[in-house]
């Protein structure tokens, strides 16, 4: 049977190469038509998985997408995309636009085996994954436990949602500076890991993966999140109904579609959070338009399941409801933003959260990342008793750490609330000119 599936995988690998070479892909990049952003147009062979693919690598290359427009009825897809830089600036640089065509276009090799999940084998560091319950102090004690069995952390990143907390961290041993091979010391550990995790808390959820495999963090955050179901709602939920994002699934019976709409506050990689949470939950995006007005994003998905049925019932809608609203919510970080920029030692990492967890600061999400000998290290802060982080605290933190190392990068701006009006305001109606488009209706339950 497993012989069986693996010929079935390689001869899907070998139909998609064979279709790859008769229709390979397009890539326009426009910077005449649009006067405040750089337009890009992809055209493929159809696949599913490629909307989250041909996003990823836009979003990696730290692109701000203000509007687009996707439709992959049959066999094609086709993506148009207003891109800017960070600064909202057209993308002019040659060697930006090179990569753009080649990963896209058709000299580019992703496959679903690399890029959908983003894992391959690396030996130049060990990677562990880590889920279980969020408290005050948690990555102090995770650091801690690395740094006493001699792993050095040479990247990280850490996301806290809902009382449930997620890291992908990539560590080197000590002395060699490469990956950790010896497999007792890695069950070890793993083990001891774990019980940091777990706590006191004997029911708690705790998972721990210690690999050589690389893979897309931020793909893979969202994967162990939705698997640990972050997406429940809590006591602890910090978010207020006016905070949340306004997310609305209807049927449209004429057409077999769910639409799906999404009105939030804009955001760097919103639309890569979202459509990572469409593909981890098995739907296909047939059609979607993208807008960016002022602060605000309003997405609009028309899906179906990987069966081609829409949604079914009362409790699936609610279920892309919550997913949903979880993945955008899991980016958004409720605290001060502190940036720490020092060379690299082995320790770091432990000893910056010690002194935060000393203070009574509590991480709510962490960016560590080491190049060249440099560390820069982007954390999000609360003060862990509820109340507004304190200036005398964090003055005294920056005179221990140094004032230089550690600068303050203001509170993240407030969230306001998402217009109510016309909560299923679909901008993409206009493809569809149809009497019929009336005959949407809130899904009911079939039984």
């Amino acid at each position: 049977m497993e012989m069986n599936m693996s010929f079935s995988r390689d001869m899907d690998d070998e139909y998609e190469k064979f279709i790859r070479r008769m229709n390979p892909p397009r890539v326009v990049i426009d910077n005449e038509s649009c006067k405040n952003a750089t337009v890009i147009r992809v055209d493929s062979a159809n696949r599913h998985g490629i909307l989250l693919e041909v996003v990823q690598i836009l979003t990696d290359i730290n692109l701000i997408i203000t509007k687009a427009y996707i439709s992959s009825d049959g066999n094609w897809f086709m993506d148009v995309f207003n891109v800017t830089d960070q600064d909202g600036n057209k993308i002019l640089d040659e060697g930006i636009l090179d990569y753009i065509r080649k990963s896209l276009g058709p000299e580019s090799c992703f496959m679903p085996s690399i890029r959908s999940v983003g894992m391959k084998q690396s030996m130049d560091h060990t990677a562990i994954e880590l889920t279980g319950s969020d408290r005050p102090g948690l990555l102090s004690e995770v650091s801690a436990v690395l740094r006493h069995l001699k792993c050095n952390v040479v990247n990280a990143e850490v996301w806290t949602h809902n009382t449930r907390a997620a890291a992908v961290m990539q560590v080197t041993d000590e002395e060699t500076e490469t990956a950790i091979s010896d497999p007792e010391r890695l069950s070890r550990i793993k083990s001891l890991l774990y019980s940091v995790l777990k706590g006191s808390n004997k029911s708690s959820l705790a998972k721990t993966v210690v690999s050589h495999s690389v893979t897309h963090t931020e793909r893979r955050l969202h994967q162990m999140m939705f698997a640990d179901r972050d997406y429940e709602r809590t006591g602890g939920d910090v978010l207020d109904d006016r905070q949340r994002p306004n997310v609305d699934v209807v049927n449209w019976h004429d057409k077999d579609y769910s639409v799906v709409t999404i009105g939030c506050k804009d955001r760097p990689k919103l639309l890569f959070d979202t459509v990572c949470t469409l593909t981890d939950m098995d739907y296909v995006v047939f059609h979607a338009n993208i807008d960016t007005l002022g602060p605000d994003s309003y997405q609009e998905y028309y899906i179906r399941h990987l069966d081609g049925s829409p949604v079914k019932s009362d409790a699936e809608r609610q279920r892309v409801t919550q997913c949903l609203e979880a993945a955008i919510e899991r980016r958004v970080s409720e605290g001060l933003k502190l940036e720490l920029c020092t060379t690299d030692r082995v320790g770091l990492l432990s000893d910056v959260t010690r002194i935060f967890r000393e203070n009574s600061l509590t991480v709510t999400r962490a960016e560590v990342t080491t190049k060249a000998g440099k560390a820069v290290n982007t954390f999000y802060v609360r003060d862990a008793s509820g109340y507004p982080v304190d200036v005398k605290t964090i003055d005294s933190i920056r005179q221990v750490l140094g004032q230089t190392i550690l600068k303050v990068k203001g509170n993240p701006d407030d969230s306001k609330p998402v217009s109510q009006e016309s909560p299923t305001r679909f901008l993409f109606g206009g493809l569809f000119k149809s009497k019929s488009f009336v005959n949407f209706s809130l899904v009911r339950s079939y039984s």
